[in-house]
Formats: C-alpha cells, structure tokens, sequence
C-alpha cells in the first residue's frame, strides 16, 4: 500500500466532544490507572457514543451496534463502560445541558449495563450470541411520543438505504474513462496516489489482495473471485482515524457490477502498552478477529491484509447502510435514551 498519510486534524479543534472522540490514547493512559476488578472482555477500546450507530448485517437487515472497533483488545471490562460514560457526560456539557442532566444521563448508562448484565446472566448462550438491536427498536425509543421525530427518523434511515445502493454509491463515486471505470477525485478527500506513492497498482496489488482472499470465509472467496481490481484511491476519513492511511478501492465483476472496499490501516490499540500485546502479529487480523467477536453481525467482506511496506490493513465494505448519531439539539430525555442503548450494545 501507498506511503502517503492523509491527515485532518481541523475537526479535532471543533470542540471537547470532537477531542475527545480522537484522543482514545489519552484515555486508555488515565483508565491504566484506575482500579480494575481483574476481569477481561474484548474490549472496543474506544467506546465513544458516536461510535455506535446502525448498519446493515449480510442478510440486508439494519441493526445498532458498535461500529468502530479500531482499537479493540482484550482488557479490563471496566475501561470501555469509563470510555463511554464519559463520553455521555461530554455530549452533556457539549449540549449545555444543566450539570444535574449531565449525571443523570451518566448514571442511566451504567445502570442499562447492569440490567442488561442480569438479563443475560439468565439467558442461554446461543440466545445472547444472536441478540440485535435493529434499528426499528431506535428509531421507535428514540422517537418516542413524537410522530414528527419517528418519522424523521424513518426518513434518514430510508436515506442511508437508498445511498448505500450500488446505483447511488457508483454514480457519486465512480465515472468512465473510456471502457474502464475509476474512481472520482474529489481532494482534498477522495484523490489518487502517484506512480511514486503507489507502485504496486502496476501489479494490482497481487500479494496483499491474495493474503486478503486467504483471510476470508471460504463461501465469501467464491463471491469475491468474481470481481477484479479496477483502481484504487487515497479516501480521507474522521477523527478516528487521524494519521492513519485509508483507501477505496473499486472492484468490477462486470460493467455494470461493482463493489467498493474500504481498506484502512491498522495500528497497534491504544490499549496494549496497558493491556498487553495482541496475539494476532497482524493488527489488521486484531481488528477483524475482535469485530466479529463483538459485532452481533459483521461486514460479509471483513478481512485483512498487509501492505508492501510491511503496513497492516483491514477491509471491508464501503458505505453499507451505516448510521450515525446527530446529537445537536438532543435534550436531556434523548440522550439518556442513546445511551442506554449503547451501553446495551456494548454489554453484549
């Protein structure tokens, strides 16, 4: 994969809600610290909640879950219920809400974990293993009482569908150049790399798409051999992801058959000078192997790979029906309804 790093820091400035969402290294030094009851889960490692949202699952249903799992480890419980609690508290203040508001929501959160913790204690395992939050239950406790709000609602889920669809995704993305097509640039988010910056487009990225093919489920490799590299473009993305290289890259099976990957780099989690090393040498496979997991569904294309330059890669699918919160304008009521249900998601 390319040397460039496409960086985006002016969000980071916005506000404490906006640090706070890239500074999970600084998080995870403070939660070193705290104390720790000794049990370990596959933690998120970045529990913030606008890091929860809605996407599709591969039989096309639309469920909530954790959505953001770059930095998943195992480590103490604890550290990703402190995350995002904290993050709650944050949107409080981010939304000027009375100090009183701020803690209620912060303890509506913890005590949803805790009662969603005994519910599942009394559950078979296959029955949690296959529990969802699909995004009706949302959309009807975040909307509540109000028609207007459920169907506002109704119409940003209908929106992220129709964007999600091939059609949409290739016409905003994607044009013609003569026979073959390539992906649009768009800097300074979307633009292509140089023959310097990219060497390997000359041979398709043969090796590192052929580790990404082994990390795959069989079933999933016979789909996948079906389409074949086209281009592949330098793609900036969020606060997350800041320093990091990420990529889309456009696949053809046939003219009018496409799939676009997103392909991001992959560091070691914030978490590990705490938590201990992963045992996955690839941190790309660390992020794959925690993601499904954690996730009640994973993206069907979910694999990774490593770049020529010795990098580690995970991929996915770009833009398959995903979600996320809007919180300006939340009132104290919305908030605790959100975080209630990420706290539910994420004790799962």
């Amino acid at each position: 994969m390319p040397e460039l790093v496409p960086i985006r820091f002016g969000r980071m400035l916005q506000s404490a809600f906006t640090f706070y969402r890239g500074s999970a290294a600084i998080m995870a030094a403070d939660l070193a610290s705290t104390p720790s009851s000794g049990l370990r889960v596959q933690a998120c490692g970045d529990a913030h909640l606008l890091n929860f949202g809605g996407f599709a699952t591969p039989e096309r249903q639309v469920v909530f879950d954790v959505n953001d799992l770059d930095e998943t480890l195992p480590a103490p419980w604890e550290w990703d219920l402190k995350r995002l609690t904290t993050s709650i508290v944050i949107a409080a203040q981010y939304l000027r809400l009375h100090e009183n508001e701020a803690a209620r929501a912060a303890t509506a959160t913890v005590r949803a974990y805790r009662e969603r913790m005994i519910e599942y204690s009394s559950m078979r395992s296959l029955d949690v293993w296959y529990d969802t939050i699909p995004l009706e239950r949302v959309q009807a406790e975040m909307g509540g009482s109000s028609d207007k709000l459920r169907k506002l609602i109704a119409r940003r889920i209908e929106k992220a569908r129709q964007q999600s669809t091939v059609e949409s995704v290739f016409l905003k993305l994607a044009e013609h150049h003569g026979a073959l097509p390539k992906i649009k640039d768009n800097p300074p988010l979307v633009f292509h790399f140089s023959e310097e910056q990219a060497p390997a487009m000359r041979t398709q990225y043969r090796e590192a798409l052929a580790t990404y093919r082994e990390s795959l489920p069989e079933h999933v490799r016979v789909l996948f051999d079906r389409f074949h590299l086209c281009d592949l473009a330098a793609k900036v993305v969020g606060v997350g992801s800041v320093g990091t290289l990420c990529a889309v890259g456009l696949f053809m099976a046939a003219d009018n058959d496409p799939l676009f990957l997103q392909v991001k780099e992959a560091r070691a989690s914030v978490l590990e000078p705490y938590a201990g090393q992963s045992l996955h040498a690839n941190h790309g496979q660390r992020v794959v192997a925690g993601q499904r997991l954690m996730q009640a569904a994973s993206d069907m294309f979910l694999g990774w790979t490593t770049g020529e330059n010795g990098r580690h890669f995970y991929i996915r699918q770009l833009r398959d029906v995903k979600i996320s919160a809007i919180v300006e304008g939340w009132d104290v009521d919305r908030l605790i309804i959100y975080s209630r249900l990420c706290a539910r998601a994420m004790q799962r």
